[in-house]
């Protein structure tokens, strides 16, 4: 059976209800993919969030590198052009290769979630990065957004 890599966004979680979720779904290692992990919601900044998981034995990484750059959400701020936002994102991570690799790695070896910000991964980068790796994989990943 093919291996998933499930992503995740926490937009209307609370803390609590987001390790729920992620415990229902057997995920072993939250792979953060946000440029900076800090956060206004309780609980979802790095740190905080870190602890958090190791109590409920869930590994947490925190890959910058595949962080939407602040330059590029700008942008999308701006024009709201996702299509063009997208594209930059390829470009970017294309040059992420090494970050890319790693994040596999977790994916092949654990029940790994990318998670950002946005509920919607249509709507957020974290669609791109998990087509990226799943792009390096060649063995038919699977990508679920729960």
């Amino acid at each position: 059976m093919a291996k998933v890599l499930f992503t995740v966004g926490y937009e209307g979680f609370d803390i609590g209800s987001f390790i729920a979720h992620l415990k229902s779904n057997n995920i072993n290692c939250l792979l953060d993919v946000r440029e900076i992990p800090l956060s206004r919601k309780q609980g979802f900044s790095k740190t905080g969030l870190a602890q958090r998981l190791k109590q409920q034995k869930i590994r947490y990484v925190h890959f910058k590198d595949l962080g939407s750059p602040k330059s590029i959400r700008k942008k999308l701020e701006l024009t709201q052009d996702y299509s063009t936002f997208f594209d930059k994102i390829e470009k970017y991570l294309a040059s992420k290769k090494e970050s890319i690799e790693t994040a596999y790695d977790y994916v092949i070896n654990n029940t790994s979630c990318l998670m950002c910000f946005e509920r919607l991964a249509a709507t957020c980068h974290r669609k791109v990065v998990a087509i990226k790796i799943k792009e390096r994989d060649g063995n038919g990943l699977q990508i679920k957004n729960i």
